[in-house]
């Protein structure tokens, strides 16, 4: 094996979001469940972190940038991108911890419908969403997620 790549982001358990997300309220210890995006069966729920901090308010693209980099898997020129994508709706970053990726096959938009976590195609996630512990325990079981994650 010839492994040269030496970026920190590749293996690190503290990782970085960025988002624009119109809900902010997250605060240190929230569970947050990732969703990615791609249609009916292929939108999915992929990853399990717990907040660190959220930055807000930042002043500037170098800041942002400088916040950014050693948990992102973004280049400086990508970031800038993101910063400067709206100037109306600046992004805020989301430090989190990385907790595990789901296994295959992955709990997909149509069984989140079917279970009641998610209402319909139109209510897919866009930004954060807040939902209740039993759906979370239940979305667990489905997903076939270490019983670890819970403790009672």
């Amino acid at each position: 094996m010839d492994y040269v790549e030496n970026a920190p982001h590749r293996n690190a358990l503290k990782k970085v979001y960025i988002s624009r997300s119109f809900h902010k309220d997250l605060v240190r210890g929230d569970i947050i469940l990732f969703y990615r995006t791609g249609g009916y069966h292929e939108s999915v729920i992929s990853t399990i972190g717990v907040v660190e901090s959220v930055i807000t308010n930042i002043e500037s693209e170098a800041e942002f940038i400088r916040l950014c980099r050693k948990r992102s898997i973004f280049k400086d020129g990508e970031l800038s991108h993101w910063w400067n994508y709206s100037k109306y709706n600046r992004p805020f970053i989301v430090n989190f911890l990385y907790v595990d990726s789901f296994p295959k096959p992955k709990v997909n938009l149509k069984r989140l419908i079917e279970m009641g976590i998610i209402k319909s195609i139109n209510d897919a996630p866009r930004g954060f969403v807040q939902i209740g512990n039993d759906k979370f325990e239940e979305f667990l079981k489905e997903a076939r997620a270490n019983e670890n994650y819970i403790v009672d």
